[in-house]
Parts: structure tokens; C-alpha cells; sequence
């Protein structure tokens, strides 16, 4: 294990959760964020603040779908897999304590004010500082599956779209992390209303083991049939690889081809 990349990843992955779970918890306790792109946004800042920080001690995944999407297009060793995965969830967890040490006062105030015990059904409203849910009333389990693994699909073929040579349309790698932040915002708002959008299963994971710890319980979990695990966790991690695969199947290959193969502003004779 090199300490670079378990530092970087860690790191990383704390901000990251600690600036995304932290704008969750102020709209949720005190009503300062009204609107879901807003709330997107700051996620997105948080991601791009995150790769700024880290990506010369590691290759700034963050994410343990995009680290298995990378070894499966074998973007990075296999065995470097373990290390970035402890890291990650290592991170996403301490980043949860940090929020709920911060909160805690508010957090009881607000149970307090709802009449809200926490553990029952209805603790889902501050438990979704953590972790996130998907309305089991109106999205049913394979719904919410798709919308995870689609909605990872779409981050990681963009981060491979927006980072790999073969792409002569990518931004410099200067401004790629800018690129990535807006990406995650984007996903956000057209998965967040179904599902609350996590797209990486160490920022689900983490936080929501400290609410189970905390007091949440069973509250901590968006159902009774494993969806902490199908929906945010197995689906990320299958539509990343997807869209490795195809990136690096398909599209790669075609823009590889050489310049001359493509018609586009040519003069018609």
C-alpha cells in the first residue's frame, strides 16, 4: 500500500462528502438551500474542490465505482483496487462523524420541534442528512436501481469523455476537474428527485453507518429489502463499468481513427 494514495484518496474523499453531506444537513435543519440545483451545485463545487486537492498524491477517484470502472478498462492496477477502497469508505465515514458532531445540537433541536423520535419511520427526515432514499410509494426497487446505475453510468463515461488523449474535444487538465464538479451537479439534478442521486458508494456507505450508530437504526436504511446495497452500492458500481467498457470499446477506437476520416468541414466539391 503506498501511504500517497491512501492519503490522497482519503482526503479527498472527506472533503467531498464533508461539503456534499454538510449542504444536505443545512438545507434539511435549517431551510438555507431552497432548490435542488443549488444543492447540486455545491456538490459539484465540492467534487472539483476535492480532485484540485488530491490528484498529485493519487489518481482522484474518489469514488469507489470510478476506481472499478478504471481497473476494469485497466486504467490502473488491480492492486491498487484495495487500497483506494479503504480509503474511500474510510473517508466518506469520518467525514460522516464530522457532520454529525457539527449538527448534533441542531439535529436534536429539530427532532425536538417535529416531534421526531429518532429510529421510528419518521427519522427518515433528518436520516437523509446521511444516507440517501429513494420514495419506495412512488419508486419501486428495480426503478431505483436503474436511476443509480444510469446516473454513475452517465459521471463515468463523462470523466473518461473529459480526461482520456484520444478525446482531441476534451478540456485542458487544468480545467478537467471543473468539468467533472459540473458533471456530478448535472447527474444530480436529473436523478436526485428519484433517488437522491449518491452515484458513489462510499459517500452512501460511510455517513450511513454513522447514523446506524447514531441512533437511527433500521431509520438509517431507504427499505426492507437490501436497497442500502442494490440501489448504492451494486448499481454504481455496475453502470461505471459499463460505461468504461463501452467508452473503451467503442468509442475510444473510433476516436482514434485518424482526422482525415472524418467529413466535418471539409469543402463540398
Amino acid at each position: 500500500m503506498k501511504l500517497r494514495d491512501f492519503i490522497g484518496e482519503f482526503s479527498g474523499t472527506f472533503l467531498l462528502v464533508l461539503f456534499g453531506c454538510g449542504t444536505v444537513a443545512v438545507d434539511t435543519l435549517f431551510g438555507e438551500h431552497k432548490s435542488l440545483a443549488l444543492i447540486a451545485l455545491f456538490w459539484g463545487i465540492g467534487v472539483t474542490l476535492s480532485i484540485y486537492l488530491t490528484r498529485h498524491l493519487c489518481c482522484a477517484h474518489l469514488n469507489p465505482a470510478v476506481t472499478m470502472a478504471m481497473a476494469c478498462s485497466g486504467r490502473m492496477a488491480w492492486k491498487k483496487v484495495p487500497t483506494y477502497l479503504v480509503a474511500q469508505f474510510l473517508g466518506a465515514f469520518a467525514a460522516g462523524w464530522i457532520i454529525y458532531v457539527l449538527f448534533s445540537p441542531a439535529i436534536a433541536d429539530f427532532e425536538t420541534t417535529h416531534h421526531i423520535v429518532r429510529g421510528s419511520a419518521e427519522s427518515v427526515k433528518t436520516g437523509r442528512m446521511f444516507g440517501e432514499y429513494y420514495n419506495t410509494k412512488v419508486v419501486s426497487l428495480g426503478l431505483a436501481c436503474f436511476g443509480e446505475g444510469f446516473g454513475t453510468f452517465l459521471l463515468v463515461f463523462l470523466i473518461f469523455a473529459l480526461t482520456e488523449g484520444c478525446n482531441v474535444g476534451r478540456p485542458s487538465s487544468d480545467s478537467a476537474p471543473l468539468w467533472i464538479g459540473l458533471t456530478v451537479s448535472s447527474v444530480i439534478c436529473l436523478i436526485a428527485p428519484l433517488t437522491q442521486a449518491g452515484l458513489n458508494p462510499a459517500r452512501d456507505f460511510g455517513p450511513r453507518v454513522v447514523a446506524m450508530i447514531m441512533g437511527w437504526g433500521k431509520a438509517a436504511q431507504p427499505d426492507a429489502c437490501g436497497g442500502a446495497f442494490w440501489v448504492y452500492i451494486l448499481a454504481p458500481v455496475i453502470g461505471g463499468i459499463v460505461a468504461a467498457i463501452l467508452f473503451t470499446k467503442l468509442y475510444e477506437p473510433l476516436m482514434n481513427r485518424q482526422s482525415s476520416d472524418c467529413c466535418c468541414g471539409k469543402k463540398k466539391d
